[in-house]
């Protein structure tokens, strides 16, 4: 937060300089270009990815032109702060200002990599942790039946504690309200229970110290069969819930009706994770089990009855999605342990499914991944990129994209079993930092929509916050003698 109110801060006041220390680097304080800021350097930029995603995230993570321009025809990138303030001054883009873009090309250079701070610790295992849309609460979910609300700007005092309602196994997923009003959760039952986060009252029990409203989302045709929800999230204008259960199927429940609004058998095993596509709404991302990742457009889903579209690729069960928000791209996390890049226009009939094979036995809950499965290539694979470092075992482990606001979406990040946290480029592929600090599994993690901010939740009971920069951190005086000429407008 101190990194963006001093960005702020200078980007409010008139600086000029001269070109002679715009290009010389003097004001760099450093010669090097290829790093990214915070202690981590990207390994070899070799594998670009070469698709129009790439140049979209180019254009919202980019600096101007101009402002990146040495010489007629030659570009340099990564611009350093100060040379874009100086280039900015002199109105080299023609704006007078810093683009979204500009903001993205400084900000996405400082990651959150920098000394943990333990923002809570409990002791059974965090399964669920995420910043609300604005940034200024954060939820974290245990197994214990807790879940706790923290109020950021407030030093992440605890707003609500809640205890939840009929809990099976653990607390599978959170979910909260656009308005941030109200917060959903699941567990291995089809009830989900709603709070009121908006009230007074800090300890919310269950049912005692607080009514938590049930929402059944069992059909009336189902025979009574109990089953569990893996995954659920509100819509953008927070009339709905989307859900992934264990009996294979899809659900959409109306808050304003209090009616299960929509029920999909979608797949053939286990749906670990839905999300909406974009602010519509009428588009719905689905993954299972079955390996497959399935697109529904509920515009015509009455008439056809079956999915929009398949998208095939991984080899093993898909634990997690996150839309991209343009109702276009999104990203998976699979227990073949990688992440995939998708495209749903590439996407296939339901038709020609293809599922794989396996030539071996493996349950991912207690069995490393076998090494001859790492050679494995699926050979209708539709995805438009793979990212691979981190472990996807033992529990349902999370990936997404970085904030828009700060980064431009230019990084997949994802927890890992082997207690870490990644951080790859979406367009090279590379993997920009590893986050270490818990002793097991990392489920859930959150990156700040604004601030260069991401806390992560473990199996160790363990809430983190990272930041840039560390506080302990001092800046090594150069050897090298700058001059500096200022003048104020």
């Amino acid at each position: 937060m101190q990194f963006v109110a001093e960005l702020a801060a200078i980007n409010s006041m008139g600086y000029s300089f001269s070109k002679l220390e715009m290009d010389s680097g003097l004001l760099d304080g450093s010669s090097s270009n290829n790093e990214v800021e915070g202690g981590y350097q990207s390994k070899s930029l070799s594998n670009h990815l070469d698709h129009e995603i790439a140049q979209l995230t180019k254009l919202r993570s980019g600096p101007h032109v101009n402002l990146s321009r040495v010489l007629p025809g030659k570009r340099e990138l990564p611009i350093s702060t100060v040379k874009m303030l100086a280039g900015r001054e002199a109105n080299f883009s023609g704006r007078g200002r810093f683009s979204s873009g500009d903001c993205c090309h400084i900000l996405s250079k400082h990651l959150p990599v920098n000394r943990p701070w333990v923002v809570d610790q409990m002791s059974t295992r965090a399964y669920v942790s995420q910043f609300s849309a604005d940034g200024s609460l954060f939820v974290a979910a245990f197994q214990g039946s807790h879940i706790r609300i923290y109020d950021v700007d407030r030093g992440w005092k605890v707003q609500k504690n809640i205890l939840a309602r009929s809990l099976r196994w653990t607390v599978t997923d959170t979910s909260l309200s656009p308005n941030q009003q109200y917060l959903v959760y699941a567990t291995m039952s089809p009830i989900v229970s709603i709070v009121n986060v908006g009230s007074t009252t800090t300890e919310s029990h269950a049912n005692i110290t607080e009514i938590h409203d049930g929402l059944d989302f069992s059909a009336a045709n189902d025979g009574g069969n109990s089953f569990g929800i893996f995954s659920l999230k509100f819509s953008t204008d927070g009339r709905e819930v989307v859900a992934g259960s264990s009996d294979d199927a899809l659900y959409v429940y109306d808050l304003e009706a209090n009616k299960l609004s929509l029920r999909i058998q979608a797949h053939t095993s286990d749906v670990n994770t839905v999300c909406f596509a974009d602010e519509s709404g009428h588009l719905i991302y689905s993954g299972s089990d079955d390996n497959f990742c399935k697109v529904w457009d509920r515009r015509c889903f009455k008439v056809k009855g079956k999915p929009a579209g398949v998208l095939m690729g991984h080899l093993e069960g898909v634990t997690f999605l996150d839309s991209r928000g343009d109702g276009r791209y999104f990203i998976s996390n699979g227990k073949d342990q990688a992440i995939k890049l998708w495209d749903i226009r590439k996407m296939s009939s339901n038709t020609k499914c293809f599922q794989g094979y396996r030539n071996y036995d493996w349950d991912y809950r207690w069995m490393d991944y076998p090494p001859q499965a790492r050679a494995l290539k699926h050979p209708y694979d539709q995805s438009i990129a793979t990212y691979r470092g981190h472990s996807v075992l033992r529990t349902l482990i999370r990936c997404y994209f970085s904030p828009e606001y700060s980064t431009g979406q230019k990084y997949v990040y994802t927890g890992s079993h082997d207690s870490c946290i990644y951080i790859y480029d979406l367009v090279t592929g590379d993997q920009v930092a590893k986050l270490q600090h818990h002793k097991s599994t990392v489920r859930d993690c959150s990156w700040h929509p604004r601030y260069p901010m991401l806390v992560s939740s473990s199996w160790d009971g363990d809430v983190v916050k990272w930041e840039f920069p560390g506080n302990e951190e001092v800046q090594a005086p150069s050897n090298k003698k700058i001059h500096r000429r200022r003048h104020f407008y």
